[in-house]
């Protein structure tokens, strides 16, 4: 995949992630990009090891793991700001 293809696939996943985790997370555009993005070096990472699946492209498969990644990601971000406003 292409830098714009990941950026573009970045950008779906990222909005995902966040329609399936609403809440008051950082950023606009650009950080939703990224965690999805991010997302989907960890969901391939995950998937990979586990044996379910990498990303390979625009498929379903693909953008359900990415998706499972950015969701992790945004469940420790949740985790690491509440113990550091906490403090």
């Amino acid at each position: 995949m292409g830098i714009l293809s990941w950026i573009l696939m970045g950008l779906i996943v990222g909005l995902l992630a966040k329609l399936i985790m609403p809440g008051k997370d950082p950023g606009g555009l650009i950080i939703t990009i990224l965690i999805g993005i991010a997302g989907a070096f960890v969901g391939g990472f995950i998937g990979s090891s586990l044996g379910i699946g990498t990303i390979t492209g625009f498929n379903i498969r693909s953008i359900l793991v990415a998706v499972g990644g950015a969701v992790i990601l945004l469940i420790l971000y949740r985790v690491i700001k509440g113990r550091t406003s906490q403090v």
